[in-house]
């Protein structure tokens, strides 16, 4: 995980010198409970698709994904408290406040339930949280190489990594994706407290490992991968030929994703 999150960092950085020309269509800063939220809120027929973020990411990661998807159902993303052009909030930043402020959002924009969670990496978790915590609020769950709950256990904790990995962390991580990061085995326990899911499609797209890797942390990260789908009984596993940033990567591949689940909700209602 941590070798994944320090991957992530290093492509955020480079969206940020691209911020100018990689801007969301529509993107748009509201007013929640006085402060502001950056979002984008498209209205159409169909179930809305979320998208949620990953560790120090922005919208701009589902810049290949999202107008595509955009012309099929209605969609809503937006940057989480302290990121983008968003307030930051003195609440914590575990997964069970990051998720009621979303479905707060969400109500605020007029987005009806049951809606298709889409969340890469860390976001994925808080999409795992959400589902299982309002289940009938959710027509699927799509996870994007998402963090497994116990990823920073073991072999996955900061503590174990390479001083390289630890040092580049520690200058990358700061402000509220720090705070997110110090409490991920807590959103982590917070998905295991509560039951699966079960009756409504899961997707789980997970970045193929590199074989040539045989170092503990990369064998631990493989593992986790795996593991994901035994979480989910039900769920498809799709190995995808990417590194961790598959909407960047492969957005193709979400994009199918996510229109398989569309032809699964709307045939069952």
């Amino acid at each position: 995980m941590p070798v994944r999150i320090l991957h992530s960092m290093l492509v955020l950085a480079l969206l940020a010198a691209l911020a100018a020309c990689t801007g969301l269509p529509q993107a748009q800063t509201s007013q929640l409970a006085e402060r502001e939220i950056e979002l984008l809120a498209q209205m159409a027929e169909g179930p809305v698709v979320v998208f949620e973020n990953g560790l120090g990411g922005r919208m701009e990661w589902w810049n290949k994904v999202l107008p595509r998807i955009a012309e099929e159902t209605a969609v809503f993303a937006y940057n989480r408290p302290g990121y983008g052009k968003s307030s930051p909030v003195q609440t914590p930043r575990d997964g069970q406040h990051i998720v009621d402020e979303l479905r707060q959002l969400l109500k605020s924009q007029s987005l009806p339930p049951p809606y298709i969670l889409v969340g890469h990496s860390l976001g994925g978790l808080y999409m795992q949280l959400f589902a299982r915590k309002y289940p009938q609020e959710v027509a699927a769950l799509i996870l994007v190489d998402s963090t497994h709950p116990k990823q920073l256990e073991g072999a996955g904790a900061i503590e174990n990594q390479s001083l390289f990995v630890r040092s580049a962390l520690k200058l990358l991580i700061t402000g509220t994706a720090k705070e997110e990061l110090e409490l991920l085995s807590k959103t982590g326990e917070q998905v295991l407290t509560l039951p699966t899911l079960t009756g409504i499609p899961v997707f789980i797209l997970n970045a193929q490992a590199d074989p040539s890797d045989k170092s503990e942390a990369a064998q631990f990260a493989r593992q986790k991968r795996v593991e994901m789908a035994t979480l989910y009984p039900e769920a498809q596993q799709i190995w995808i030929e990417s590194g961790h940033a598959i909407p960047i990567e492969k957005p193709e591949a979400v994009i199918a994703a996510i229109q398989a689940a569309l032809a699964m909700v709307r045939e069952k209602h």
